[in-house]
């Protein structure tokens, strides 16, 4: 591996890309050899501290089983190392083929998590366009899309980070954030310093919620109760923002009226949750309003009505006053540089988006297709053919549900080319695998929108013969004909010039900025001065566009189906998509000094479950739900951990996939999210 770094020696600002909060780090270079990591000290997000996957960039760098070749499959399923020129020439001549024979939409793309979000996914989207599919995938079918849609469908925008330092009230549901996203930690202790409370709603106690003032454990999939609860409890004492309601709003009267039967008693009856402590939540939230932060994680997202639990907790928020105010629900304002996606314009005509009739508003608000759906389509079982995909930094084999028909499906591909770091269990699937490049050998933007600000990273390295996302991408548009007119540029510093161009903003500009460079400052409650991005330009509690789609208009909630139709034979409900400390999603595995932490996959067990079972800590355990099975090991955790019959299991092992037991066709009707944490299971012991 033959390494050019920026420099010879010395240290190197850029943005950490072990996760997506983009921590600032420097990069310490001695005699083009990067040595370490630390933290940046004077960037606002991290302000001088680092998590443990951030230290590990290098160890990821410099793998020895990091993929720096293509290689293409061989008749006896083996690989063998090929040029890159070979490969995109192979790899180009079989998309044109099958477009020729199938047409341009029997092909796709999929962004994936590993290699970045903004300009990974705009190349994606761009070349896919140019190509004349309408088939974009991206793992935000099953993360993010949902919470985008909740917030979306209620105020036309969304914002997941207000400025927890600044709250009376914090109130978080269904997410971890030590794990997840680090600095808020920082926010929170700084707002607990001046009094402020916090409640944790999450069915499994997290460390966040040793510090809460109130940790509540609904029954997975019952938040939505919780939220009519408050609602009806805010509407009832008289307790919500009337000037907002009256002048911003469509829909209340629709929204006080479903509320009515949320009382504390049916809230429990529903959620699990004690009726004095909805009551006690909701005298927080009227005594601390409208300095409230309300923060839904991905935890809610992940059922059969997310959306529409989310829908509410967006409404809650509004009703507390928290629109436009930095605690609460507030509209940053973009940079305006150019667009990498195409508009609506270079959409092709004619074409039927895969899923977009199933969900049209996944497709409609966010331009995507349906990833499990797409499974259906290459099995043959769609409108039209699809045979082609090619997937950078996705591994659906163990991320989507149903694995044994995610494997079977993109086995039946004519062609499936893998843009990856490593062989993953999707990669091992693949015709062609081309190798990743880290986010220590690209320059892209990255923005934080809560404090519009924005960075530029620095390309710190480059490997010898390895060609980055962007260069993959123009290489293969030029060889299908359409590289000269949507991907022109040589570099991808070529390709932030022409993105900030009509900014006034430069790359040196910005390169001379490290801590990042803040293009306007924060303007509050512009809801007051403008229309909301909405249909109507106001809030809507009440949706005409879902309506019109023969949708829920208010987000109705509807109890969970394994409350609803319990099966004997599935008593435990298994939630799982919960991160481990060290690896994200199923990334980061291969890293010895993590797997040392966490070595292999577990069941998390409730004491009282376990007793019933006869079960004991760290033994050898078959979980079956009604459609497969997987072995692995007890963790007996102690009661205040789990409430009785939920069992937990991390979702993102390459050896232990949870996929196995989760169907791919239980979803949420607006998102089309598949269900990940309410799962009827049985645990078997495994006789020795």
């Amino acid at each position: 591996m033959e390494v050019k770094t920026i420099v010879p020696s010395g240290v190197v600002p850029t943005l950490c890309r072990m996760c997506e909060t983009r921590c600032a780090i420097n990069v310490h270079i001695k005699n083009h050899v990067l040595t370490a990591i630390t933290p940046f000290e004077g960037h606002p997000v991290n302000q001088g501290r680092m998590c443990p996957r951030g230290g590990a960039a290098l160890d990821l760098f410099y793998h020895l089983d990091r993929i720096l070749k293509p290689l293409k499959r061989q008749d006896n399923g083996s690989f063998k190392e090929i040029s890159y020129e070979q490969a995109l020439d192979e790899i180009s001549a079989r998309l044109a083929a099958l477009k020729q024979q199938f047409g341009a939409q029997s092909v796709g793309v999929w962004k994936g998590e590993g290699l970045g979000f903004h300009q990974q996914e705009g190349y994606a989207r761009r070349f896919i366009h140019g190509f004349g599919s309408p088939n974009y995938f991206s793992n935000d079918s099953a993360c993010f899309n949902g919470r985008y849609l909740g917030f979306h469908l209620v105020c036309g925008f969304y914002n997941p980070f207000p400025e927890f330092n600044q709250s009376q009230l914090i109130m978080l549901l269904g997410t971890n954030p030590p794990i997840c996203h680090p600095p808020f930690m920082r926010e929170f202790a700084d707002a607990r310093s001046k009094g402020a409370k916090l409640v944790m709603i999450d069915p499994r106690l997290n460390p966040v919620a040793c510090y809460a003032d109130i940790f509540a454990q609904p029954y997975p999939g019952t938040d939505g109760a919780l939220a009519w609860g408050l609602i009806r409890y805010l509407i009832k004492t008289n307790n919500y923002d009337r000037d907002l309601v009256d002048r911003y709003s469509i829909g209340f009267d629709k929204i006080a009226a479903y509320a009515e039967k949320f009382t504390p008693e049916y809230v429990e009856q529903q959620s699990g949750i004690y009726a004095s402590v909805v009551e006690e939540i909701a005298g927080l939230i009227i005594k601390n309003s409208p300095g409230i932060s309300i923060y839904p994680g991905a935890g809610l997202e992940h059922h059969e009505n997310g959306v529409n639990s989310i829908r509410a907790f967006t409404v809650l928020a509004c009703l507390c006053g928290t629109l436009g105010l930095p605690t609460g629900m507030f509209r940053p304002v973009p940079l305006g540089i150019r667009e990498l996606a195409p508009a609506d314009s270079m959409t092709p005509d004619g074409t039927h988006p895969i899923g977009a009739d199933k969900f049209p508003a996944l497709y409609d608000i966010r331009r995507e297709c349906h990833t499990m759906t797409a499974m259906d389509y290459m099995l043959g079982r769609g409108a039209y053919p699809f045979k082609g995909l090619i997937i950078a930094a996705a591994n659906p084999a163990v991320t989507n549900p149903n694995t044994r028909k995610v494997e079977e499906a993109l086995a039946s591909l004519d062609l499936l080319v893998v843009n990856d770091f490593f062989m993953t269990r999707t990669a091992r699937l693949a015709h062609y695998i081309l190798p990743g490049s880290t986010f220590l050998e690209r320059e892209e933007l990255h923005f934080y929108p809560t404090q519009q600000r924005v960075n530029i990273t620095t390309k710190v390295a480059r490997v010898e013969g390895l060609h980055d996302e962007y260069l993959m991408w123009r290489d293969l548009a030029l060889r299908l004909g359409f590289g000269e007119a949507l991907f022109p540029w040589q570099d991808d510093t070529e390709v932030n010039r022409w993105l900030l161009e009509p900014t006034g903003l430069t790359v040196d500009k910005l390169r001379r900025h490290p801590e990042g460079y803040v293009y306007k400052p924060v303007e509050y409650q512009k809801h007051l001065r403008s229309a909301l991005p909405t249909p109507s330009g106001k809030l809507e509690f009440a949706s005409p566009y879902l309506q019109e789609l023969g949708l829920d208009e208010i987000p109705v909630y509807r109890a969970p189906s394994y409350r609803t139709r319990a099966d004997d034979n599935y008593p435990l409900v298994m939630t799982t998509g919960a991160r481990k400390s060290l690896f994200y999603h199923s990334r980061h595995q291969n890293i010895a000094r993590f797997r040392d932490v966490h070595p292999d996959a577990e069941v998390e067990i409730h004491p009282a479950d376990a007793a019933d079972l006869g079960i004991v800590e760290g033994e050898q355990v078959r979980v079956v739900s009604d459609l497969g099975e997987l072995v692995l090991r007890a963790a007996v955790k102690h009661a205040a951990e789990l409430s009785r019959g939920v069992v937990e299991i991390y979702h993102g092992w390459e050896d232990w996939r949870v996929n196995f037991l989760i169907h791919d066709d239980v979803n949420d009707p607006i998102s089309g999210f598949p269900l990940l944490k309410a799962v009827p299971v049985r645990i078997e012991k495994i006789d020795a």
